[in-house]
């Protein structure tokens, strides 16, 4: 497992809008209460990865090329599965998911219903402070330390994907997390706070894509109808925020600092 460096819990305090909080063997974990659902997130350190595929990839493809190193200043909390249509409704009063369950992930959800949602918990669950991650915190957390095409070469055991879904979504958590404790790859794609940087090579400090009103946003992770290179670590996409599918998701961080903001 990657160490896991100082976290708000190691100082002996919780925020005021946790509902319960621990530590196991995935590390520090933390969670809050909407109506009678509870989410819980997992604490990802500040550090360095490669970002990208490496040139022997066979799986590889251009726009995720070449590989470099990405440095994230800060730690933060992000949900341990994508959001849960329990979660959702219970802050938005309806479910647009066109595979129904409680514990399957939402889909059929734009990037600007996200928007939507996050103002809404955060109105109810004051210091929450939820977004969406970028796509280098997004990859950073789906890697845990890995330099692989996936945390586990077992994409099976980690991922419902079109070789095992029956074509459809399944409940959130069923698969065997990464070592955050992080249900990260297959499902539903997922929803990323920026749009699609062009790699460079060298160390890139906290990057992000295109934020500006109307950029194409990146979505994370592969669905349960991709193939099995669809579901990587490096796979990246990018569609309209106003785009609705029901293949794409989305999961939030908790984080004291807005992207892009500088400062300590």
């Amino acid at each position: 497992m990657p160490p896991i460096t100082s976290h708000p819990l190691s100082r002996g305090y919780a925020p005021a809008w946790a509902s319960s909080w621990g530590q196991d063997e995935y590390g520090p974990w933390i969670a809050f209460r909407l109506g009678e659902v509870e989410q819980c997130l997992r604490w990802i350190p500040p550090g360095t990865f490669w970002m990208g595929s490496p040139n022997d990839d066979p799986e590889r493809l251009e726009r995720e090329e070449p590989q470099h190193q990405v440095r994230l200043s800060d730690g933060f909390w992000l949900f341990d599965t994508p959001c849960t249509q329990a979660l959702w409704e219970t802050a938005m009063g309806e479910n647009p998911s066109h595979f129904q369950g409680t514990n399957r992930p939402v889909e059929r959800v734009s990037w600007e219903d996200c928007q939507i949602f996050i103002n809404k918990v955060n109105e109810r669950v004051p210091g929450l402070s939820l977004r969406l991650p970028t796509e280098a915190q997004w990859e950073y957390a789906c890697r845990a330390g890995t330099r692989e095409s996936r945390y586990d070469a077992d994409v099976d055991a980690i991922a419902w994907y079109g070789e095992n879904s029956n074509r459809e979504t399944h409940d959130v958590g069923q698969k065997r997390p990464n070592a955050w404790g992080l249900d990260m790859l297959g499902n539903v794609d997922e929803w990323c706070h920026d749009g699609m940087r062009t790699y460079e090579p060298g160390l890139a400090i906290d990057p992000m894509g295109p934020t500006s009103a109307g950029a194409v946003r990146v979505i994370r992770g592969g669905g349960w109808d991709y193939p099995a290179r669809g579901v990587r670590a490096a796979d990246r996409g990018a569609v309209a925020p106003g785009y609705r599918d029901h293949i794409i998701g989305f999961r939030c961080l908790s984080s004291e600092r807005e992207p892009g903001s500088g400062g300590p």
